[in-house]
């Protein structure tokens, strides 16, 4: 059967994270006898999940492409993260769908990021699909779900036709679904809504000249980069010569292959045609946002209209007595070249040069220390400063970055998040009991204010805490907030620290190193019980006498070290303090090593 735009589907799967995207794809992969049944990835979960991190962290980090063919149709899939983070990938990626199934949790409802998704596919006139999902909840409220999902379409809706979306139900971690909450066996019911509620591609499949928007990049070592994007115009042939068009600059190419998706892979084809998701080679040039075309008179379709970012971290090469020890990558050209790769395919980081290193600018702490992390594991070592809060200019009136910020508590904890947040002022725009007993708050909180909250509300609620934020614009700077933290511990010896030496030393305050490590002067071991840092001597060894006394001698009992992750340390830093990142250790320091000099500047300032 010859393929045309008619039996094309383009859908995206948006939500907010953890309502089920990539478990809804597993099955639709599945069911659609993408795989046989003797293949591993029949028995697997969160098949679309690649990246270690995104298995490590439970979450979709990237967007992928994926797929199925049912009763005569293509179906193009593409699964979304749902952290508000990683908006970017949602909103270049849905340039490439005519559709989305919008899914809900049935306890909690519509979520930030479910607004901030839906929005962007409202603005771009994508046909909705709602799907609530996890319906075997004990706690699920599937009626009030509904009224909230309408009451956001409602506010949301760009058209009148946009508010008739049909609804369907679904527990999709055991692959069925169904009209109502009665469910089927299987997932027919979302692949026929595909076919019946999804539009076909509206393209134009008659002009010669060829349109591609470059929505995504991809790269692999033998056919190098590919672009991916959907065919708005036209069809693309193998060994076409193309233009590549970027901000009003033509660029000459030639298609050397062109692939389409098929389950998690790909397969070659000689030919394209309009309303196509394809990858091509041949055409490095090219990034995201640009067009691919053909033609004597070559146009550029619309670019990709992106949010400004939020959050900026220094990164720059090691610096410390301990650089080159654990890492492959080490200076500030490995790094740049790196950054700039990353920019290619994480079209929402922003970088410019900051004396050494770099400030590399994204939507959020998650965003950031994914970037880090990924460096860290490819064998990179770097040096990284604290958040800081990315400021714009309105009508000549210095603002910064506001989020809603919705938390979920259990009653007990009401109290300590209700006083985490006034110490940083966030103003409470909603509190409801929700069904299951919990306190749901909605806050508006500046982004500077929320840079190392979750830690903290983890800590107080004994890890029990649901929130999550969204951007929500910008409002005139009222005052810097100033974290407030305890002062470090922080080693004045360089050598290996000592159990005899933090026995002694764990008394001032909480330990962030075990013994045996190195250290050098200047380094943060710890954090003191005083407002002050503090310097003290972890490398001290017991004296040998041929005194003996029967207290001396018992073992050393030490109170096991606290170890912090990327996000706590980074949440950790102050102006003055760096963090330092390899492959196989995450240490804190001080910017001035020698505490003599640190202590003068501190006076200066």
């Amino acid at each position: 059967m010859t393929l045309n735009k008619d039996l094309i589907r383009n859908v995206a799967i948006i939500a907010h994270v953890d309502h089920g995207k990539t478990t809804l794809v597993d099955g639709l992969l599945k069911q659609s006898h993408t795989f046989r049944d003797n293949q591993a990835e029949m028995q697997q979960t969160l098949i679309m999940d690649s990246m270690d991190q995104e298995h490590e962290r439970g979450i979709t980090i990237t967007a992928k492409q994926t797929c199925v063919y049912y009763n005569g149709y293509k179906i193009n899939i593409i699964d979304t993260p749902g952290h508000a983070d990683f908006s970017g990938e949602v909103e270049r990626t849905l340039n490439m769908a005519d559709g989305v199934f919008l899914i809900v949790d049935a306890q909690e409802g519509p979520m930030p990021q479910t607004k901030f998704v839906l929005q962007k596919a409202l603005e771009l006139n994508l046909k909705p699909v709602v799907i609530i999902n996890k319906i075997d909840k004990p706690a699920a409220r599937i009626e009030e779900v509904k009224d909230e999902i309408e009451s956001l379409f409602l506010e949301l809706a760009t058209d009148e036709s946009q508010l008739f979306y049909p609804i369907y139900y679904a527990v999709a971690r055991e692959g069925r679904a169904g009209k109502t909450t009665n469910l089927d066996d299987d997932l027919h019911v979302i692949f026929e809504s595909i076919i019946n509620d999804i539009p076909a591609p509206e393209v134009d499949s008659n002009n010669e000249s060829a349109q591609l928007l470059v929505a995504a990049l991809a790269a692999d070592n033998y056919l190098g980069k590919y672009c991916i994007g959907k065919i708005f115009r036209g069809h693309l042939k193998k060994g076409q010569a193309v233009k590549i068009l970027h901000n009003g600059e033509i660029k000459s190419g030639k298609v050397e292959k062109i692939f389409v998706y098929k389950g998690l892979g790909k397969e070659e084809v000689e030919k394209a045609i309009a309303g196509d998701i394809v990858a091509v080679t041949g055409v490095a040039e090219a990034n995201i946002g640009d067009t691919i075309a053909t033609g004597d008179s070559p146009e550029a379709l619309p670019t990709i209209e992106l949010e400004a970012p939020t959050l900026s971290i220094y990164i720059g090469p090691n610096t410390s007595p301990l650089k080159g020890r654990e890492g492959e990558f080490t200076t500030s050209r490995q790094i740049a070249e790196r950054l700039e790769r990353e920019l290619e395919t994480n079209i929402a980081l922003k970088i410019k040069p900051d004396g050494l290193g770099y400030k590399v600018s994204g939507r959020g702490e998650l965003h950031l220390s994914v970037l880090i992390e990924t460096m860290r594991r490819e064998g990179y070592e770097l040096e990284a400063g604290r958040p800081e809060v990315v400021y714009k200019e309105i009508d000549g009136v210095k603002c910064e970055p506001i989020e809603s910020l919705t938390v979920g508590v259990a009653p007990e904890f009401v109290g300590a998040v209700s006083q985490e947040l006034g110490i940083r002022k966030a103003e409470l725009k909603s509190q409801e009991i929700t069904t299951t007993g919990s306190t749901r708050f909605v806050y508006e909180i500046s982004t500077a204010a929320l840079i190392g909250l979750r830690n903290n509300l983890l800590t107080a609620t004994k890890g029990t805490v649901i929130m999550s934020s969204i951007p929500s614009g910008y409002k005139p700077v009222d005052a810097k907030y100033k974290p407030e933290r305890n002062g470090a511990l922080i080693s004045f010896e360089t050598g290996t620290s000592t159990a005899y030496a933090l026995d002694a030393a764990q008394a001032r305050g909480i330990l962030y190193i075990p013994p045996q490590v190195p250290v050098y002067q200047g380094m943060i071991v710890g954090l003191s019980n005083k407002k002050d840092d503090l310097d003290i001597n972890v490398c001290r060894e017991k004296q040998l006498t041929n005194m003996r006394t029967h207290a001396s001698d018992g073992a050393i009992q030490l109170t096991p070290y606290t170890q912090l992750s990327l996000e706590q340390c980074l949440d950790f830093l102050l102006d003055d303090e760096l963090l330092e990142v390899t492959p196989k250790s995450l240490r804190l320091r001080k910017r001035q090593l020698d505490p003599v000099k640190r202590k003068r500047e501190n006076r200066n300032s």
